[in-house]
């Protein structure tokens, strides 16, 4: 088999003839991605791989998402961090790892996709199937072209899918013939042949009727495939007359092809177009179930009903040729009706990133099938649901990418200062400081501060909350000066605007006493700490959580500035208060107790150390079990503190136990892994004879 001959095989579609035009496109449809899914399951049942991930490979985002969820999948956690990072130690594991593995990348569209994220290591395979021959960017990759079935694959494939009835089979050499062995065409005639009376010799008539009509001599020929789908839309409309399937048909064409939750059919805004029905009733949202049957039944989607919901995937080149057929008033109802039901459908917060990389793909599709219908009369939710999707997901680089161009597009249609446009703006702005380019967000932020301040003035809520961030975002990128002097001046002007012991007031000295604490002006951070702390008991009290996160913050800054007596009496405090608020075991508990363990090691107070470090850890693998990261953080800090006193042994074992349950239950290269792996090394470097 070629993938005994290399490492990575890409299954492609037969190269375009010169002078062939759009019809080439039908005969990329070749089988690639069964080809790949049948090598892939032989090699798990066969247990010839340890590890089997299949990625979409349409998107750079896509794949990510792939990526990500191998990880969740192996690790068995969600894993923090933003999805570069978590797919970074995912590529750098496969290419230590002694696993076996194989990684299908299932229809590349862009070779580009895959820069940094290509998957390589001794003990793995690749697989990718595109439907270009000319892939750029992959190199030591052997590609094999995937055409039309042979006439023996091709009467094999019909007899297997007409074997309840052989009296159907009769003229299927001639039918085999008729369609040039073509996988897709195959796939829909027998569909319709099976799920009816006629035979292969009666569709024969039905195929040639059809192509007389879509044919003339002065155009290329279509290829079979381009007429056998409108015989199945024929079929679908016996099956289920009364136009539903058709309008089914029509939302299936606009959503992503490779994998769409059957629940976006019956959402109401989907019932509504399907059935004419007012609401999602049972009985309309039965109708819409029937049509997608109807529809899977005829071979012009695949409904798959092994998942929850079900999949619903349909074919590009056959979404392609329906939208094409559609006229306009349809097409733009269709395509109300889809976004209407993916905004329905979408879960707040995403259960599981597949749902959100799917939903996100339908999005896109809907939007490149319909051009500017979703920026008619303002920016469509739907546009704005798919972009926080990809922030929620930890996707920082295409969420800039999108949120980019949503920004133009939005400057362009209602040009800047809109408040649609805005919206966008301000996404972009956050998109940037996620994905840590924080002077490229300064700009952005500077921008939305400015916009904002012409709309509503310098102490409106929305704003000062753009002063804010932009303060924030100043700080981070070190120009501690010109955050400060902007968050000075926007607390000035909410106390003006407010009063001093307004809420909004509070928030942002908050932000100003964190400039200060970044900058290294301690003495102003603790004098700022402690007037909000006061402000906070006693608007508050000492036992609510933003009092003691307060106290926390006033603690850190005592013991930066060489405060320890402070620092310690702030840290004891905040501990105290957790236990009577919430119980010694709570995890906030156990995190305030571990600061304050960690604050002793910081001073040398070694004895309180090893005795608070040792309470945290037997504590966090109480109560949140001893694979929680938590519990593994607590092992390495209490491993240090082991290694501070001398004892060596019982750090590495502390250490070594740490190592291996990050590894097991971490993402792959996880900070608080590689942290402990690297302090295991110096103490094994120090137990090293000579």
């Amino acid at each position: 088999m070629a993938l005994d001959r290399s490492a990575v095989i890409a299954l492609t579609s037969p190269a375009r003839r010169a002078g062939v035009g759009s019809s080439h496109d039908w005969l990329r449809v070749s089988g690639k991605t069964q080809l790949a899914a049948y090598y892939a399951e032989s090699q798990w049942q066969g247990r010839a791989v340890d590890l089997l991930v299949w990625v979409d490979g349409s998107s750079a985002a896509s794949i990510l998402s792939g990526y990500v969820q191998a990880v969740r999948a192996v690790t068995g956690t969600r894993t923090p961090g933003t999805a570069e990072a978590v797919a970074a130690s995912f590529l750098a594991w496969l290419r230590e790892t002694d696993r076996r593995w194989l990684i299908v990348l299932d229809d590349v569209i862009d070779g580009a996709d895959l820069v940094g994220l290509w998957p390589a290591g001794p003990a793995g395979q690749v697989m990718l199937t595109t439907a270009s021959s000319k892939l750029t960017g992959l190199q030591d990759t052997l590609a094999l072209e995937v055409g039309p079935f042979s006439r023996r694959e091709a009467m094999s494939y019909l007899v297997g899918r007409l074997s309840s009835d052989p009296d159907q089979r009769r003229g299927a050499m001639d039918l085999i013939e008729d369609l040039d062995c073509q996988p897709l065409a195959l796939t829909q005639a027998t569909a319709a042949v099976g799920g009816s009376w006629m035979t292969c010799g009666d569709y024969r008539e039905q195929f040639f009727l059809r192509s007389s009509l879509f044919n003339s001599p002065d155009k290329a020929p279509l290829p079979a495939s381009g007429i056998t789908w409108t015989l199945c839309v024929d079929h679908a409309d016996q099956l289920m007359p009364g136009g539903a399937a058709q309008s089914c048909l029509a939302i299936a064409a606009l959503l992503d092809g490779h994998g769409v939750p059957a629940s976006v059919f019956t959402a109401p805004t989907a019932c509504g177009y399907l059935t004419g029905a007012s609401a999602a009733t049972p009985q309309a949202m039965e109708r819409a179930r029937m049509a997608l049957a109807v529809l899977d039944q005829a071979g012009l989607i695949s409904l798959d009903r092994s998942t929850d919901p079900s999949t619903v995937r349909m074919n590009a080149i056959l979404q392609r040729a329906v939208r094409a057929a559609m006229s306009p008033e349809m097409l733009e109802q269709a395509a109300r009706a889809a976004a209407g039901a993916l905004l329905e459908v979408w879960p707040t917060p995403e259960p599981d990133i597949t749902v959100g990389q799917s939903l996100r793909a339908s999005a896109a599709s809907v939007r490149r099938a319909t051009g500017g219908l979703l920026w008619t009369g303002g920016c469509h939710p739907l546009l704005l649901r798919a972009g926080r999707s990809l922030d929620e997901a930890g996707l920082t680089g295409p969420a800039v990418d999108y949120w980019t161009e949503l920004t133009a597009i939005g400057d362009q249609v209602f040009g800047p200062g809109h408040p649609e446009s805005m919206v966008t703006v301000e996404r972009l702005a956050s998109s940037y400081v996620a994905a840590g380019r924080v002077g490229e967000a300064v700009t952005w932020y500077q921008r939305v501060m400015a916009d904002w301040g012409k709309a509503y003035g310098p102490d409106h809520p929305r704003t000062l909350a753009a002063r804010v961030r932009l303060g924030r975002v100043l700080v981070t990128a070190g120009l501690f000066a010109d955050a400060i002097s902007v968050l000075t001046e926007a607390l000035n002007d909410a106390e003006r605007a407010y009063g001093p012991a307004h809420p909004e007031c509070m928030i942002i000295r908050d932000e100003v006493a964190a400039g200060y604490r970044a900058a290294g002006e301690l003495s102003e951070a603790i004098r700022l700490y402690r007037l909000i702390l006061g402000e906070r008991e006693r608007g508050l009290g000492a036992q609510h959580p933003d009092t003691m996160a307060t106290r926390q913050l006033l603690a850190e800054a005592y013991l930066a500035d060489g405060r320890i007596k402070e620092a310690f009496s702030q840290y004891k405090k905040v501990v105290a208060d957790r236990q009577r608020s919430q119980g010694a075991d709570h995890p906030d508990t156990l995190r305030a107790s571990a600061a304050l363990a960690g604050a002793y090691h910081q001073a040398g107070r070694m004895a309180l150390a090893v005795q608070l470090g040792e309470h945290v850890q037997s504590g966090f693998e109480r109560t949140l079990g001893s694979d929680s990261p938590d519990a593994i953080l607590a092992s390495l800090s209490l491993g240090r503190i082991y290694y501070a006193v001398g004892r060596l042994s019982d750090a590495r074992r502390l250490l070594e136990d740490a190592v291996a349950r990050g590894e097991r239950v971490l993402a792959p290269a996880d900070p608080i892994t590689t942290s402990a792996r690297e302090s295991l090394a110096v103490i094994i470097g120090e137990q090293q004879p000579g």
